[in-house]
């Protein structure tokens, strides 16, 4: 009980100082098509980020994937007086535990320009509220431990339950 009230005295701590870092308009949405050139550019920030490198036939396809209605995989898109600072992309999948779906967030990431200032909290808040209005069962996510920014955000979420991730790569 008491790690729940810390918990919530840190999200409305975090809430208090986002608004008083900014006063900006923080705007979340569907991905639109037109979005296409913007949301290539934060993408390929987000690979320099974690210093990977994807196929651009793989960076495509995900594009794609978000338009398409037979894919699991959506898109939400953070603007900022009316440009595009940041996004999520998750997908949905039944799970052995869980009577409902499970809403798994592959990846979140808000331009360096916006970030600390309420950006990546709108599409975490945006994520939580659609789970919650689908009746999805859990919202799960990884990050890197040294990504003490995001780390910072998702703590004031849920803290880490203690799994640890293992992956076999086969293909790309």
């Amino acid at each position: 009980m008491q790690h729940q009230v810390l918990q919530t005295f840190a999200r409305l701590k975090d809430a208090r100082r986002c608004k008083e870092k900014s006063a900006m308009t923080v705007t979340i949405r569907d991905a639109r098509p037109e979005d296409e050139a913007r949301w290539r550019e934060l993408w390929a920030a987000y690979l320099a980020f974690y210093e990977v490198t994807v196929d651009a036939d793989i960076s495509d396809s995900t594009w794609r994937r978000v338009f398409d209605p037979a894919s699991a995989i959506a898109m939400r898109i953070a603007e900022v007086d009316g440009r595009i600072m940041g996004f999520a992309l998750y997908l949905t999948h039944e799970g052995t535990w869980i009577r409902g779906r499970d809403c798994y967030l592959e990846d979140l990431f808000v331009d360096a320009d916006a970030r600390g200032k309420g950006v990546g909290r709108a599409l975490m808040d945006d994520l939580v509220s659609t789970c919650k209005a689908k009746g999805w069962s859990r919202l799960y996510w990884h990050t890197s431990e040294q990504n003490r920014t995001a780390r910072a955000l998702y703590d004031s979420y849920v803290e880490s339950d203690g799994h640890i991730r293992y992956r076999i790569r086969f293909t790309a």
